[in-house]
C-alpha cells in the first residue's frame, strides 16, 4: 500500500500502545481480533513506538500483522526516542532493532518521538532530521514526521526550521482544546499554517 497523499490516510487507526494484557503480557489472541476488526472496516493505520510496553508493543506487530497479512495491506508507524540516543550510531542501531522486532521491512510513517523544547537539541545535534531523509532515500521510511508535546511557539519555530517534515502527530481532543498545558487548538493552528497533515493522538 503506497500513500502518496497523506490526506488519504484512513480517518481512524489503531494504536498499539495500550493493548489488552493477560498475565502481565500482551494478549495476542484478543489483540488479533482487534486488528482483524480494524482491517475489516478499512482502518489500516497502526501506530507503535520503540518504548511502548518496554518494546513489547513493537514485538507484537509480528504476531498481529506482519506474520498474518501481506505487507501492502496495512500502514505501520513507529518512533525513535531521543532519550535512547547518545551517538549517531544509536540511530541505526535502534532502527535496526525496530525492523527486527516488527518484521515490517520498512515503515510507512516514521516519527521522532515526543518533541519538546528539551528534546529538540538531541535530535538536531545527532542530525536526525537529515537521517530520516536518508532512510527515505533508501526506501526504509516512506513518510517522515514527529510527535509533539509543547507550545504553539515551539512548534512554529520547529516547522519553520524543518520544512522537510511531512506531518506532525498532535494531542488533540475536546478536553485539551483550550488546556493551557496541552494547547491543542494552538498547535493545531500552527500545523495548519505550515500546511502539515496532522495525525491525532489521544483523541478520546
Amino acid at each position: 500500500m503506497v500513500i502518496e497523499n497523506l490526506y488519504d490516510v484512513p480517518k481512524l487507526g489503531l494504536g498499539l500502545m495500550r493493548l489488552p494484557k493477560k498475565d502481565g503480557k500482551i494478549d495476542i489472541e484478543t489483540s488479533c481480533r482487534m486488528v482483524d476488526e480494524s482491517l475489516k472496516n478499512g482502518f489500516y493505520y497502526f501506530d507503535t513506538a520503540y518504548v511502548y510496553d518496554a518494546g513489547d508493543s513493537e514485538c507484537a506487530v509480528k504476531p498481529l500483522l506482519t506474520d498474518r497479512y501481506p505487507r501492502e495491506q496495512f500502514c505501520l508507524a513507529t518512533k525513535l526516542p531521543a532519550w535512547e540516543l547518545k551517538t549517531k550510531e544509536d540511530r541505526d542501531r535502534l532502527f535496526n532493532i525496530q525492523l527486527e522486532r516488527t518484521g515490517a521491512g520498512y515503515f510507512d510513517f516514521y516519527l521522532l518521538h515526543a518533541l519538546s523544547e528539551d528534546k529538540i537539541s538531541i535530535y538536531e545535534d545527532l542530525d536526525c532530521f537529515n537521517w530520516m531523509q536518508e532512510k527515505k532515500a533508501q526506501g526504509l521510511i516512506r513518510h517522515a514526521g514527529f510527535s509533539f508535546h509543547d507550545t504553539p511557539e515551539v512548534l512554529d519555530d520547529l516547522l519553520t526550521k524543518h520544512p522537510e517534515v511531512e506531518f506532525v502527530q498532535l494531542q488533540i481532543n475536546y478536553a485539551d482544546w483550550e488546556n493551557k498545558d496541552v494547547q491543542s487548538r494552538g498547535v493545531y493552528e500552527v500545523a495548519r499554517k505550515h500546511g502539515k497533515p496532522i495525525i491525532i493522538m489521544e483523541p478520546v
